[in-house]
């Protein structure tokens, strides 16, 4: 069975895909931008330090704007204050690798909408105020909504989604409400 998550990622693949004979990658030594995002539900908090690295594609351009595509690849630790449902702290880090999808203005600046799902591994698996994460493998996607300033800072919100995609249960899931502000390199 088709599921929304499935089929947003089949469709920024088949994207990918399509672009794919055109497109170069990001060069790993030259980021261009650097994140920093704080994050807090299901009794977590999350700080979260990312490098941003611009693809240069723009979809389905028209009207002065366009869909555009970065990737984020990010380092974070999580502190849950309800270990096991006891009043203990679990301490997590977190890698992930998230290729998003930007609809912004052509010139990138102003308001701007995106949504992505990537990939995280976990240092431990999850167990906190009665939920968990039975793999240390972990989809993250999100939805959010942003403001990019004329000096290119990027100040955002976005609802984040951890889970594993119903690899091994239990799969409770994990959200946060996240903040993020965005500095050019």
């Amino acid at each position: 069975m088709l599921t929304i998550r499935n089929s947003a990622l089949t469709l920024g693949l088949a994207l990918l895909a399509l672009q794919a004979p055109s497109y170069a990658a990001p060069d790993p030594l030259n980021p261009d931008s650097f994140s920093t995002e704080f994050g807090t539900g299901d009794r977590t908090k999350m700080v979260r330090f990312g490098l941003q690295y611009n693809a240069e594609r723009q979809f389905f351009k028209s009207n002065g704007t366009h869909l555009g595509l970065y990737f984020d690849v990010t380092l974070a630790a999580w502190r849950g204050n309800r270990f096991m449902g006891r009043d203990e702290d679990q301490n997590i880090a977190d890698i992930g690798f998230t290729p998003a999808f930007r609809f912004q203005n052509d010139n990138k600046l102003g308001f701007y909408a995106e949504g992505a799902i990537g990939v995280h591994l976990l240092s431990k698996l999850y167990n906190n105020d009665g939920k968990q994460l039975s793999t240390a493998f972990q989809f993250g996607d999100h939805i959010g909504m942003g403001y990019v300033f004329d000096n290119k800072v990027d100040l955002g919100l976005k609802i984040q989604h951890f889970s594993n995609g119903s690899i091994k249960k239990p799969n409770s899931g994990v959200n946060f409400l996240i903040v993020k502000v965005g500095v050019p390199f």
